[in-house]
C-alpha cells in the first residue's frame, strides 16, 4: 500500500489546550503526522510539554518538548524556566530547544525591555545547553535581529509562525535561521507570506499549526491541531507547485535538522 505524506508539525501546544482530549493525538497520526513539538511558553506548560513527551499515548505521533517563556510572559522573569531547565536536560526526556521566547510589540503584555532582558537571557541558555531556540517575533524585526545580532545567534534557531514577507525572509535566512510557516499562510490576504514561502528553500522551511490557534483554510476561526499541518503542508506544496510528499519528506528532514533529532 502506498503510504501518503508523513508530516513534522514543528510547534504546537497540544500539552496546554486539550487534555483530556487525547483523541486530539490519533487524529493526527491519522492525518499521517509522525511527530510534534509542544512549545512551553511558561515553566508550568514547559514542565506539562515534558511530561506528554515522556508519556504519549501509544498510537499517537512522537511527541517532543521545549522549555521556554513566551514574550507575553517576559514580566515574570526567567527563574522558573532556568531552573527547570537545569533539571531537564539532566533528565531522561531533554527538551529539543529553549523557546518560544522572543519579541511581541504588538500586545505588549510585557514592557518592551523587560521582552529583551527575557530574549538575550534565553538566547543563552540555548547557546550553553546546545539547544535549538524558538523564537516568537511581531510587529519587533528590527529590535529582534539587533538583540540576536548582540547575542550571537545559536547555531539552530527557528523563527516560528513567520508572518514577514520576501524581505524579512531573506532577513531570517541570511541570518541563519530556519523559518517555519503556519496556517496563516492560506490566508486569503496573506499575499506577501505567500510570496515568502515560495522564496524559502526547502532545507529552510518547517511547517507547523501552532494549534490551538489559528487554523488553516478551510477551518478558520476553529480549533486548531496537529492533523491540520497537512493542510498547510499541502497548501506550501501547490504554491511551489511540488508534490505533497516531496514536501513532506523535506520539511520534516528540516525540522530534525533544526532540532538536532535523528532520522527516524
Amino acid at each position: 500500500m502506498d503510504e501518503g505524506p508523513r508530516w513534522f508539525d514543528s510547534h504546537c501546544h497540544v500539552q496546554e489546550h486539550y487534555e483530556p482530549d487525547v483523541a486530539v493525538l490519533t487524529r493526527a497520526a491519522d492525518a499521517g503526522v509522525s511527530d510534534l513539538v509542544c512549545v512551553g511558553t511558561d515553566a508550568d506548560s514547559s514542565a506539562e510539554a515534558l511530561a506528554l513527551a515522556a508519556s504519549a499515548p501509544s498510537g499517537s505521533p512522537r511527541v517532543w518538548a521545549t522549555v521556554g517563556l513566551h514574550p507575553h510572559e517576559a514580566s515574570r522573569g526567567v527563574d522558573d524556566v532556568v531552573r527547570l531547565l537545569e533539571t531537564a536536560t539532566a533528565g531522561p526526556t531533554r527538551p529539543v530547544a529553549v523557546g518560544e521566547c522572543g519579541l511581541d510589540y504588538y500586545y505588549e503584555h510585557s514592557p518592551r525591555s523587560a521582552q529583551r532582558e527575557a530574549f538575550a537571557s534565553q538566547i543563552a541558555l540555548a547557546r550553553g545547553h546546545d539547544l535549538t531556540l524558538v523564537v516568537h517575533a511581531r510587529d519587533a524585526w528590527d529590535d529582534l535581529f539587533d538583540v540576536l545580532g548582540t547575542e550571537g545567534v545559536p547555531e539552530r534557531t527557528i523563527l516560528h509562525c513567520f508572518t514577514g514577507g520576501p524581505a524579512e525572509a531573506r532577513r531570517c535566512l541570511d541570518a541563519g535561521l530556519y523559518v517555519s510557516f503556519s496556517g496563516i499562510v492560506t490566508f486569503k490576504n496573506a499575499t506577501e507570506l505567500r510570496e515568502a514561502a515560495i522564496m524559502c528553500p526547502l532545507d529552510r522551511l518547517l511547517v507547523e499549526t501552532d494549534s490551538p490557534f489559528l487554523a488553516p483554510e478551510p477551518h478558520r476561526g476553529a480549533r486548531n491541531e496537529p492533523s491540520f499541518v497537512a493542510l498547510v503542508g499541502a497548501f506550501i506544496a501547490s504554491l511551489k507547485g511540488l508534490d505533497e510528499r516531496e514536501v513532506s519528506a523535506a520539511t520534516a528532514g528540516a525540522t530534525r535538522a533544526a532540532f538536532a533529532l535523528a532520522d527516524p
